[in-house]
This record gives structure tokens, sequence and C-alpha cells, in this order.
């Protein structure tokens, strides 16, 4: 149970879930290391100590559980006997992690068993610690020890390695002077700052500067400081990275960043803070040792101050921003204002538009010093710097082209190589790719532009305008009392000069001056303004006269006018017309007016009038005029009092003026007319009268005038003209009865009704000349019949194809046919045929009658003995099994049940095809599974070009077996068209089989069975499977098994009958009687079923029985010694598995071996032998008494006592190595020389030398050497053995540990 104490850490200082938390995280840590630690054991190529592993995983797990249990935190505070478990557990786990236990998992490496090792009582502590306690080294112990022999380096100092430029952008600023060092730990470091333009020669005092350690110190915690806060900005983007740029380097903090990257081991970085200008030379550096460290060439770098470049003070900064217009100024002067040691070189370039240019100006300086002394090359190689100037550069720029000018200073360099990119750069870049210098943005973006190193200037167009749609020659027309839109546009302007403003004259027309029109205008000058960015300006003219522009100025810039620069602006007058009224008289009196119109206007015309009947509403109407002239007629087609007379008047450009023109009166007597009513549409051809019954044929026609009538109506046919007269008509609609003349009505035929004249009420008689009448007379009816003689009116088609019934039809097309199918005598059809030999399309089957037909004209007649037909379908085709096929049907499932048959036995069926060959047939093949379901095994489909065919069965398969035929194709229904149409189930052939299983006998294991001479044939061990049978089918089952002695060529047959489906051999009647190989094999089984035996795999039919008379060994080769490590191979004659039996210094032991040869690895010195041998599980033992080796212990070697020995030498020592060697005599072993560690306690580096020495026979060997390196041994040899062995075996090296 837990303790009850309180935790060691109260929750007041740390809660619990945390202290939780924290601990069980430091647990997982040291899980984590331990796994890598255990990857490295196992998977390093180099040797790897387990029991160092192991010892510091124990200590480290034990440490770990114990402070568990000390610190009491509540749900991890567990008993004492649940923390010596933890702590077991976890030494279990790290034994079997490094190697301290073996686990021998199944399927692993086999290793080969070995001699015993000597135990010591050391061997004893460290088996009870658990590996804690060990005093065997790490190391491997017969080749220890090695001998480091290390140089003195040489100190050295240089200023400025990678030359880097170096300058201060103002007071307060520092550069930092890199010194690379090597092999120095400075304490003290002395330079000296020359002021620029002052001869080091010519000094009389030089002044230095001496750092301490503590200086350095400080120097480089600034250093590191100003790097964090530079590399915190964020850096601006580079500008115009395309271009070339050769003044371009990398960053003074990225230099120090890959400065310091490429440090070597011995080199170290400081940095000296200057704070002027000037030349620093570096003097001297003193080391830890107070020793001077060689100052390298080039010790001096300038510090110059940092150059820079601007526009000094002009209109354009005060202002920020130029405006300039087009034609005002060709160029434009800047200064430039420049600082540095000279020769400064400057870069800027030209942006117009987007189109940038580029410049470079070098060599720029003052007056020439003569006295100063000169030096030619490189200016940061100069024995004398200049000092920094100030310089005023004019700049000159040509303001040729329109848009925005950008000029910017992108860069400036001075003597010494320092350059300086300009800021705005960046803000130029930004601005011109968002388009901020585009037309329509260029004034809001100088402001922002114009900076010290920037300076924008604006070309705006100037303005020109003029009329637009309107000029000389193309006056505007006004109507009146309305205004009309003038437009004036800006055709050529700048967007940023908006808005303009244009100045505006008005003259009146000499008209309008003379106060004419009832109205006075007077003449005006106005200023008008664009709307916003607008370049057109539209106002509205309400007066006739002369517009005039006067003069456009803009925001910036005054403009331009073009032409047309005058619009005329004329009053259209209103429309008009002169009418003159005329009466139309006839024989019956007035029958109406006519007048004759003269317009004034713009045509084309729409007059309009009105007409008054008696006292009937008036009726508006209007006619259009394309002309100046036109003549109305109006002639009503009623009598009665009318009044005519004109309302309005419309022409182009005004619409319903009023007409004041005069009306005219008049009592209109029309004349008489008279039409026929068409059915149809007037005007397209005469009215065509169908008639097949009667003597007469009735019209319809339509009388105007005044009333009574009398009517002359004409009967023209093919033989004569009859005219009829109808008189008294009082009507104005009247239908008049024509007979139909005599020789027309007995044959049929065609003649036509015309209507000759109409005489009115006033005996007024007029001829009239309208559209006749055509009537057709039919006699002779439609007749309709099917086409065929008797008995072969039917037709056989494919089901659901469309037959074509043939039919004959006499009349006039088209016909309309009525019929039905017998098999629904209520659904009837209907058929519109337009060939009297045309067919009648039907899709179903049966017995089709025609009912009734009528043509264009007439109903007809069937002809009743030919008004059916007959369709008929091809059957589609089926199978069914053949008479005699032995079967029982199954009503249950509609099922065939075929008779029973044994797994692979060949079966079939005869299946009788209806049809028309040849046929092809699909069918599902399915099986009962285990779990009483169907599967479906396969569809597969075959063909047949007979009636009668084989159908082949699957007995391959165990079960019971289902065939359901799901398809059946012939020529006139094959698959290939029909594979969506399948037979319905209750109509599909259905049969089924079961298939019996084949009996089956095999032996379980093919393992040999071991046997001894005159043993009988009985199990040894009960729970053994060998000679295991196992039996599948339906018992009881009757086994034939032979015995075949292959030494004396004899076989033996025994016979059982079992029961069960598993058997052990046992046949006790039967003994061994010969030595050497016997096969049991199973020679025929059956079951219940009778079925015969399936096929067994040969392996599994027959078992080896071994039988041995005794064991025997036999050594490999004839040795008579062997070393520790090597392993002794025997031979061993019998059969597995053997017992042997061997003696190491007296000591005896046991070793179990499964295959031949056998092997054994020597792990002690002294003697070996073998004393016995035994096979079949211990038994037939054979005693040995000649196989007797003595084992050599392996010879070893020590490089310094087997110490580790680290050794400085200067220049010109020698070191001695001293290697101890251990074995008998003489020895030959190899050394090497590698690289030293990098530091102490380092494995060394790549191997520089290798040497071998021979026949030595003292225990001491030295060696002289006063090169750098380590020392060691790998390899030693004595009388009898070598360390390590000529073919190492990886199982043996892990065996040997």
């Amino acid at each position: 149970m837990t303790s009850t104490a309180p935790p060691l850490i109260p929750e007041r200082y740390l809660d619990f879930p945390t202290q939780r938390l924290y601990f069980l995280s430091l647990g997982l840590l040291c899980q984590a290391v331990k796994l890598f630690d255990a990857l490295q054991y196992n998977f390093s190529p180099q040797d790897a100590s387990s029991a160092s592993y192991c010892r510091k995983w124990l200590l480290v797990d034990t440490l770990y559980f114990m402070a568990l249990s000390q610190l009491r935190i509540p749900r991890l505070n567990y008993s004492r006997a649940v923390t010596a478990l933890q702590i077991l557990t976890a030494g279990f786990l790290d034994g079997v992690l490094f190697g301290g236990i073996n686990v021998n998992v199944a399927g692993g490496r086999q290793q080969l068993p070995t001699t015993p090792t000597t135990y010591t009582f050391s061997d004893l502590v460290s088996t009870l610690s658990l590996g804690l306690i060990s005093w065997g080294s790490q190391y491997d112990s017969h080749l220890l020890g090695q001998h480091t022999v290390r140089m003195s380096p040489i100190s050295t100092a240089r200023l400025n390695p990678d030359g880097q430029m170096f300058c201060l952008d103002g007071p307060g600023h520092i550069a930092f002077v890199p010194v690379l060092l090597n092999n120095t730990s400075p304490i003290a470091l002395q330079y000296s700052l020359t002021p620029l333009g002052v001869p080091f020669e010519t000094l009389e005092k030089v002044p230095s500067y001496n750092l301490t350690v503590k200086d350095l110190n400080t120097m480089e915690r600034k250093y590191r400081e100003d790097s964090a806060a530079r590399a915190a900005v964020p850096r601006k983007e580079n500008y115009d990275s395309d271009d070339y740029d050769e003044y371009d380097d990398a960053e003074d903090d990225e230099s120090g960043q890959l400065l310091k990257s490429r440090l070597q081991r011995t080199q170290s970085l400081v940095h000296i803070a200057i704070d002027k200008p000037g030349v620093v030379r570096l003097h001297r550096v003193l080391d830890q040792a107070k020793v001077d460290a060689r100052v390298l060439y080039a010790p001096e770098v300038v510090v110059a101050p940092c150059p820079r470049v601007e526009f000094t003070d002009d209109i354009i900064s005060r202002r920020g921003s130029d405006i300039r217009c087009a034609g005002e100024d060709r160029d434009i002067n800047f200064e430039i204002g420049l600082y540095g040691v000279p020769p400064l070189s400057l870069r800027w370039y030209r942006d117009v538009n987007g189109k940038r240019e580029h410049f470079m100006v070098e060599g720029i300086e003052g007056g020439h010093n003569d006295d100063a002394p000169q030096a030619r090359g490189d200016p940061r190689h100069k024995r004398t710097t200049d000092s920094p100037q100030e310089l005023k550069v004019p700049l000159t720029a040509s303001l040729d082209s329109l848009g925005t000018h950008v000029y910017v200073l992108e860069s400036v360099a001075d003597g010494v190589g320092n350059l300086i990119q300009t800021s705005s750069q960046a803000l130029v870049s930004q601005q011109g790719r968002k388009g901020s210098v585009g037309p329509d943005s260029r004034v809001s973006a100088a402001p922002a532009l114009n900076t010290k190193t920037t300076r924008v200037v604006q070309v705006l167009q100037r303005p020109a305008v003029s009329f637009m749609h309107c000029g000389p020659g193309r006056p505007a027309s006004l109507l009146i009392g309305s205004e009309f839109p003038l437009t004036v546009s800006a055709k050529e302007a700048d967007a940023a000069d908006s808005p303009w403003e244009i100045k505006m004259k008005y003259l009146p027309s000499p008209v309008e001056e003379s106060g004419q029109g009832g109205r006075r205008n007077k003449p005006w000058t106005r200023t008008l303004r664009t709307q916003d960015d607008r370049k057109d300006l539209t106002f509205q003219a309400n007066a006739p006269g002369e517009y005039s522009i006067v003069s456009v100025k803009g925001k910036y810039c005054d403009g331009d006018i073009l032409s047309p620069d005058i619009c005329k602006v004329v009053e259209l007058p209103r429309p008009s017309a002169d009418i003159e009224w005329r009466r139309i008289h006839e024989c019956s009196g007035d029958t109406g007016v006519a007048a004759s119109l003269i317009l004034h206007g713009t045509p084309p015309f729409q007059v309009y009038y009105r007409m008054q009947r008696d006292k009937e509403p008036p009726r508006d109407m209007h006619t259009a005029f394309y002309g100046s002239r036109g003549e109305l007629t109006l002639q009503p087609d009623r009598s009665g009092h009318y009044v005519f007379s004109f309302l309005q008047l419309s022409d182009a450009n005004y619409k319903r003026i009023d007409l004041k023109g005069p009306s005219i009166d008049q009592v209109v007597h029309p004349l008489s007319s008279a039409d026929f009513v068409q059915n149809g549409q007037p005007g397209r051809g005469k009215t065509i009268i169908n008639t097949c019954s009667g003597d007469t044929v009735d019209v319809d026609v339509e009388l105007r005038g005044t009333g009574p009538w009398n009517l002359d109506v004409q009967v023209v046919s093919p033989r004569g003209t009859e005219t009829i007269k109808v008189t008294d008509i009082r009507e104005s609609r009247r239908t008049i009865r024509v007979p139909i003349p005599k020789a027309i009505d007995k044959e049929g035929g065609s003649f036509e009704i015309d209507l000759a004249s109409i005489e009115d009420k006033y005996k007024c008689k007029r001829t009239l000349s309208v559209q006749g009448v055509s009537v057709n007379v039919r006699r002779v009816k439609p007749v309709a019949r099917f086409y065929g003689k008797q008995g072969k009116r039917n037709i056989t088609v494919l089901e659901n194809e469309t037959a074509h019934l043939p039919l004959r039809l006499t009349g006039d097309g088209p016909w309309r046919l009525k019929y039905r199918r017998r098999e629904e005598p209520q659904n009837l059809m209907t058929a519109t045929l337009k060939n009297p030999n045309d067919q009648l399309n039907v899709t179903n089957r049966g017995l089709y009658e025609l009912l009734e037909v009528v043509d264009s004209q007439c109903p007809g007649t069937v002809v009743e003995e030919e008004a059916t037909y007959r369709v008929d379908w091809i059957p589609r085709p089926f199978a069914r099994l053949a008479p005699e096929t032995e079967a029982v049907y199954e009503p249950y499932n509609n099922s065939y049940i075929l008779p029973s048959v044994c797994e692979g036995i060949d079966d079939h069926v005869d299946l009788d095809l209806i049809g028309r060959p040849p046929f092809q047939l699909t069918y599902n093949v399915a099986k009962n599974s285990e779990t009483g379901a169907m599967t479906l095994l396969e569809q597969p489909t075959f063909s047949s070009i007979q009636h009668r065919t084989r159908f082949q069965l699957r007995t391959g398969i165990a079960g019971r077996m289902y065939y359901e035929v799901k398809q059946i194709g012939d020529t006139a229904y094959p698959l290939s068209k029909n594979m969506h149409v399948a037979i319905p189930r209750a109509q599909r052939l259905l049969f089924e089989q079961e298939v019996m299983m084949r009996p089956l006998a095999q032996f379980q294991s093919s393992s040999r069975m071991t046997y001894c001479l005159y043993d009988s044939f009985v199990p040894h061990d009960e729970f053994s499977t060998d000679g295991f049978i196992i039996l599948d089918g339906t018992p009881p089952f009757h086994v034939k098994l032979s015995i075949k002695n292959l030494a004396a060529s004899e076989t033996h047959t025994e016979t059982v009958d079992l029961t069960e489906r598993s058997w052990k051999i046992n046949f006790p009647t039967y003994t061994f009687k010969s030595i050497g190989p016997h096969l049991v094999t199973i020679e025929s089984v059956s079951d219940a079923n009778r079925c015969e035996q399936a096929v067994v795999e040969p392996s599994l039919r027959s078992i080896w029985v071994d039988v041995a008379e005794s064991a025997a060994i036999i050594p490999f080769d004839r040795r008579e010694y062997f070393c520790v490590g090597e392993t002794s191979r025997f031979t061993l004659e019998g059969t597995p598995p053997w017992t042997i039996g061997y003696r190491v210094n007296g000591k005896s032991y046991t070793q179990d071996a499964r295959v031949s040869p056998f092997s054994i690895i020597q792990q002690q010195p002294g003697e070996f032998s073998i004393t016995s041998v035994a096979h079949q599980n211990k038994m037939c033992k054979t005693t040995v008494s000649d196989l007797r080796y003595t084992v050599h212990p392996l010879p070893s070697a020590q490089v310094g006592h087997g110490k580790r020995i680290f050794q400085d030498i200067h220049e010109g020592d020698q070191a001695e190595i001293l290697f101890t060697l251990v074995g008998e005599p003489p020895f030959t072993f190899t050394y090497q020389r590698a690289e030293p560690p990098a530091k102490k306690g380092g494995k060394p580096g790549k191997v520089l030398e290798t040497h071998t020495v021979s026949g030595v026979t003292s225990k001491e060997y030295s060696v002289f050497s006063a090169l750098e390196g380590t020392w060691t041994v790998t390899f030693i040899s004595d009388k009898y053995c070598r360390y390590p062995p000529a073919q190492v075996d990886k199982t043996v090296e892990k065996v040997g540990r």
C-alpha cells in the first residue's frame, strides 16, 4: 500500500499535476535516450561494450524509481514492493536491449554453441549486481591503449581578412573592423588610427590604442547587439535587381556572418570598434602565453565617412512638385550635392512614362592638390587617402516628352569603395509598379515622390477643343419652344489638367435681332466649366443664332481652339397644308369626295382626318404621304349623310400640329357590288367547293349598295355557259342554290360559278369582276383494303419489330384511315396516308381490321373481304432437358435434380434447343457456401449449331452446384443485339447436382522418423505429430499402406479400417530388421461414398523412417591445437538430433545438435576432448576416446601500458611510443598513426600511415617519431594464435562477448 507521508514538495510551491508532468516528461526523455543507445549498440558497425551501456541504464533507472518513491507525488506514489518490481522490470529490459540477457525468438539467427568460460569472483559480483559492478574494460582487452602526440601551433593575426569596406554614417555611428586570429587567445591588442589626408610618414607621433581582454569582450558584445538590431529591421525590396551594378556588394553584417561560418577549428574572430574616420593599422596582438602573434599582410584598413548625395534646395523641393505645359520649357536644371572621399561616382536614372534610362558619372572631385603624393592602382591600397569633400554638380534634363518625368539618384560610391544606395529607389519602384506614375495619377503621386534624392516633373498636354456634330454647312436644328444640346469636346487634353474652363459667345440671328417671331434674344458671353475629369461639355441652346468658342483654359495650361469653333443654330417652322375638296358623282349620284393636298414641312407627313355618317359616332383615320403633294379619295360603302374634315398634320420634326383646313358634307349613294363569301383567306385563289351527293350546290353571296338587288349568276361548265337570274334580293347576305350541270352531275367533274352583274334600287346596273367559285363534283367514293390474296394476308416479324402492312386506296389523298386490333376492340387507332399504295405500320402482333376511310373530299368504304391482316412474331429460342435425361423435377423451385457424382468425374446433360441455329446460350453457375447462402461462380456463354447440344457440368469443386439458363440467342434473336433481354425467372431452365468430395489421406508432418535397429513400428511419443495421418471424407475409411525397405528392396503392405478422421501409425507386428531409410506410403483410401482417392501432393503421401545402428563423430581436419575464439567442426553420423559429450579442463559438459556438421567455439584455454555421441533422442550412444585438443590463449598488445597518453611536443622534438606484447614469441604486430582527436578523449581521425613489425622476440618494442598523430595497435600474432582472427564470424563475435 502507498505511503501516508505528505509529498516531499508541497503543493503551494508546485501543484501536483505540474509535478507529475515534469517527472513523467523526465522519464520519457530518459527512455528516448535509452532507445538511441540501443540502436547504436545493435546496429553500429564498430564494437560497442554491452557492459557499459547496461551499467549506465541500470543505474539511471534505479535512481529514477527511487527518486519517484521519495517524492511521494499523488497518483505516482507506490509501495516499496511495487518500486522494487519496477526496478527489476527495468533491469530485465536493459539486459535484453544491451545483450546482458539473450532471448531466443523463433525464426531468429541461430548462434553457434560455445564451451563454458572461466568463472571468477569478479564475474559473480558482476552477475549479482546486474552489471553495475565490473572490473572489465570497455575497450578491446587484446588491443589496449593509444599514444597521442600534438604539435604546438603558430599564432597569427590578420586585420580585415575579407577586405570589407567600412564607413561612418555620422556622429555616434561605429564601424566594427574584424581581426582574424589563428591559435591565439588574445589578452592585448594594439592598433593606430591615422586621420584621412595625412601621410603616415609625416606624422611625428602616431596615435595608438591598446585594448585589453575586457575591452575586446565589450566590443564583441556591442557588435552582436548592433548585428541583431540590423537583422530586426525589415530589408527593403531590391530595386531593379536585374540591372548590372558594378558596385553591388554584400552588406557588412552578412559578410561578418559568412566569415564566422567559414572559421576553422583553431580560428577565432574579434572586432575593433572605430567611431571616427581614419586609416586603421594593426601593430600587435599578445596571446595568453605572452607571445606576440604574427601580424599577416595588409595590416591596415580605411574607415571613411559614408558618401551622401541629394538634390539641393530648389523650387520643386519647396513646392513639392513641378507642373509644366507642353512647349513652355524645353529644359529644366537641377543641382546635386555630393559628399565623400573623392573621386566620387554617381548613378542615377530618368523614368519618362515608365521607360527607364540609367546614367553613371565617375571621377567627381574638387580641385587637385599637386603637393599631395599620388599613387596608382586600387584606392584601398593608397598610401594616403584624401579627406572627404562637399561638391555641387549641375544636372540639365530635357522636357521634350509629355507625361511624368522622374529623376532618381540611385547610389553614390566614394574613392575608397563604399557604396551607398539611396532609400528613395524602393519607393519609386513600388509606386511605378502600382501604376502611380500613369497619366491618371501623375499629379497626385508627385508630392509623395519628391524627396531629397527624387524629383518629379509633370509635362501636360495643352487642351484643344471644338464643336461636335455641328459646323459650317451643318447647322443645328432647333424646334420651336424646345432646346438643342450643343457639345464642345476636348480632343487633346491631359486628365491631370482638368477641369477645363471654356469661354463661349452667342450672337442672335438677324431675324431675332429684328424682333420677328414674337421674342428678342440678346448676345452674351459666358464661361463654362467641365464636370470632374470629363473631356466634353454639353449645354442647351434655346435660341437660334451663332455660338462660338472664345478660349479654353485648364487647371495649369492654356489651350487651343480647333475647327469647327462656330456652330449655327436655325429654328425649324411648323408644318402646314393647302387643301382643295372635290365631289365624286356617278350614275347613282354622289358616291364620295376627293381632296388634293399641298404639304409644307419635312417629309414624311402624316395626315389625320375625320368621317361622320348621320348621327353615328365620328371615325378618326390617318394617311401617310412621302412627298409634298398628295391625293385622298373617300368613297363610303354605305348610303347616308357624311361630314369630312381634316384634324392634324405631322412631319419629321413636329407631331400632330392642328390644321384649320376646310371641311365638306355630302349625301353619299355608293355603287352596288357583290362578292362570294370566302371560307379561306381572300386573295389566295378561288374558293373550292367539293360535293359528293345531290344535284345542287349552295353558295353564299354578300351584297353592298342600296337594295333590293337583282343579281346575274353564270354557271360555266366544259360544255357551255348558263346564266341564272336572282331577283328582289333584300338581304345583304344571301345563299344561292345553283343546279349542277346534268353532264357533270352524272359523271362528275368540275365547273365554276361567277357573278356577272348587279342592279340596285335606282336601276343602276353594274358589271362585276370578282373572283369566282370552283366546284368539284365527285360521283365515285374512296375505297380501302389490305393488299394480298385470301389466306396470305399475314406477316411474321421479330418481337417488337415494326410490321409494314400493304394497303390499296382509291380516291384523292390524303386519306384518313381508322383501324383496330381485334385483341383490343375498344382501342381505335387512326393513320393518315398520302399514297394509294401506302403501308400501315404496326408494332404489336394480332389481327388488324380496317373500319373507316375518308379521303380529301368524301367518306368511303372498306372492302369487308380484305379488311383484315394478321401479324405474328417469330418465337424466341428456348432450351429444355433432353427427354432421356435422368433427373427428378422439384416443383418447389422449378428445378431438375441430377444424380450425384464424385468430385473430378466428368459429367454432362443433353439440352434440346428450339429456335433457328446457330445458338448462343448464357447461363449462371452457382454453388452453396458453408453458411448456406448461394455464391455465383461464373456466367459463361457457349455456342451450338445443333438443336441438341451437350452441356458440360462442373465437377471440379465439391458441393451443391446450380445451373440456370439466363439468355438464349439464335439467328433471329442474336445475343449481341438482345443483351438487355433476359428470360423471365419463372421460365428459366434450372437444374442442380450434388458433387461429392473424394476421400483424402495424408501425413500431417513430413518430418523424418527415427528408429533403432530391431525396434517395433510403434509410436515413441504419443504427443508427437510424426507418423500422424489426417483423413477427410465420409467415414468409415479403408486405408492401405506400404513400408518399403530400400536397403533390402522389400515392401510390406498393411491395411486398416478407421472410423475416425485421424490416426497415428501403429504396427506392433512390424520390426525393423536392417538399418537404412524406410519409405512409408499411403497407397489408397476409400470412404462410404465409394469415391476414388483425391490427388494428394506426393510429399504428403509418404514419410521416411531412418533406422540407425549407432552414432559416430569425425573431425573435419586433423589439428593438434586451437586458439581461443576459433571454431572446432565435426561431422555427425546417424539421425538427428544428436547429443555430444565433451570435457574442458577436466569438467564434463553435453551439447545437443540438430544438424551436421557440429561446430563449437572454444572459449577457455586448456585441454578440450570429445567423450561420447548419441542420437535418436539420446539413444544408440557411442563412447569416443581419441579426440583431444589443446586450446591456446589469444595474444594481446598494449600501447603506453594500455592507457591513453597525450603528449605535446615542439618542432624538432621526438616522442617515444612504447608497445607491450603478451603471448608466446616471436611476435608480429601492426600499428598505425591517425589524425589526433579534436578534443581530449575523442576518437582519432583519418589514418595517416600503417606499419607491420615481424620477428619480435622481446616483450617490449619502441618507436620514436617527431610527427603529430595518434598511435594504436590493430593486429598481434604470436607463435600459435593471432588477434583479431583472420575471418571473424559476427555470430561468433557476439557469443564471444
